[in-house]
């Protein structure tokens, strides 16, 4: 039985994660939640799993829960280093980051310096440190596994082929704008509104602007070792084929299944062996159409954001990751609009690049100036609200 620590249990990835054990009780056993601030959810969490340890990293919400929860104190770990202690604690065999943000950062890190097997959900941390993660995994001879639907399904493409790749196709629903104009008076509510996934705010928004696909092109680069030119962003509104991979003969492997997170989830969890799941099987008699479109880059600037931050490199694809969580997040707080999302974005890219600005772009960067580089980017996206 493999010993499972969750950071960010609480939302939708960790909730559909404790769903997958549930359902393969004989091959896994919560050993470690982890929450910010929705410590009720947690609570309910640690009744049904009994975990070991849990953490909060909220330090209000970690006080909050000790002063209710007192028999639970012994087992309660705070703030990033408990997270860092659960990451590193030597019980723990699989490791699922499923935190929003960078803030799983070095505990991935030590997850993976400990060789535990690492599962992640965690877009932000890989597009802005995946070439130091990548470099940690294969010089510790760590296994890390993509939870996102779309990378998940290009690592089980990869699987059936060493052949050269041709390109690889990333799938994308369209968001709840793909056949509606995109305007100044979009509200967070509207934006909210994702046709196919229930997911959490931040990337709901990032689905909205098609940013969230223009960081999975950058997390696919780093993941698989492509250069961004050879992925190939389609529109899939069914969300049915995941993504796909075209080999230098021609030939395209694709992933399908029912848009369903705990797939993803369990394909990391139990690789290379394949279990039952819970998740709706396929009926292909009720699929009436799978249909498939180019993007437009001009109705989602994003994506060509993203692209160029991909082909620049070094700090570029940290400072626009910071840049749009910092605009996301006013844009949730009706403070900015969703048009000014993408604009945001590209001025402090500009700015980063300029021949007079503060913390200047690399090429190369060590993590120390990578984590410079982030912080420099959300206080100036701040500045320019």
């Amino acid at each position: 039985m493999k010993n499972v620590c969750i950071l960010g249990s609480t939302g939708s990835v960790g909730r559909a994660a404790l769903e997958v054990i549930d359902n393969l009780k004989s091959e896994f056993r919560v050993f470690a939640l982890s929450c910010d601030k929705n410590i009720q959810l947690l609570k309910q969490q640690v009744e049904q799993f009994n975990p070991k340890y849990v953490c909060i990293t909220n330090p209000v919400s970690a006080i909050k829960f000790k002063v209710g929860n007192p028999d639970l104190s012994g087992s309660l770990f705070t703030g990033l280093d408990g997270l860092k202690t659960l990451a590193s604690h030597p019980e723990v065999d699989i490791f699922l980051n499923a935190l929003v943000g960078t803030i799983g950062l070095h505990s991935t890190l030590l997850a993976i310096k400990n060789k535990k097997r690492v599962a992640i959900a965690n877009k932000e941390t890989l597009v802005a440190y995946g070439k130091i993660i990548m470099h940690e995994v294969n010089k510790n001879g760590a296994s890390l596994l993509p939870v996102d639907s779309e990378h998940s399904a290009i690592h089980q493409c990869l699987s059936q082929s060493n052949a050269p790749v041709r390109r690889i196709i990333l799938t994308a629903s369209g968001g709840p704008f793909l056949h509606k104009p995109i305007t100044a008076d979009i509200t967070p509510e509207s934006a909210l509104k994702h046709p196919v996934w229930q997911m959490g705010k931040k990337i709901t928004v990032d689905s909205a602007t098609l940013m969230n696909k223009g960081l999975e092109v950058i997390e696919a680069s780093v993941l698989f070792n492509i250069p961004a030119s050879k992925i190939e962003i389609v529109i899939h509104p069914q969300s049915i084929i995941h993504s796909a991979v075209e080999f230098v003969d021609g030939s395209i492997i694709a992933q399908l299944s029912s848009p369903d997170m705990k797939l993803p989830i369990q394909y990391a969890l139990t690789y290379p062996k394949r279990y039952p799941s819970s998740i709706k099987p396929l009926d292909f008699e009720k699929i009436k159409k799978l249909e498939f479109m180019k993007p437009d880059f001009n109705k989602f600037p994003c994506l060509r954001l993203a692209y160029e931050a991909a082909e620049a490199g070094g700090t570029m694809p940290c400072v626009l990751n910071s840049a749009n969580e910092v605009a996301v997040q006013s844009f949730l707080a009706h403070e900015i609009k969703l048009t000014q999302i993408s604009e945001l974005i590209e001025e402090v890219m500009k700015k980063h690049v300029g021949a007079t600005a503060l913390l200047r772009f690399i090429k190369s960067p060590s993590l120390s100036e990578i984590e410079q580089a982030e912080e420099w980017a959300q206080q100036e996206t701040k500045n320019i609200i």
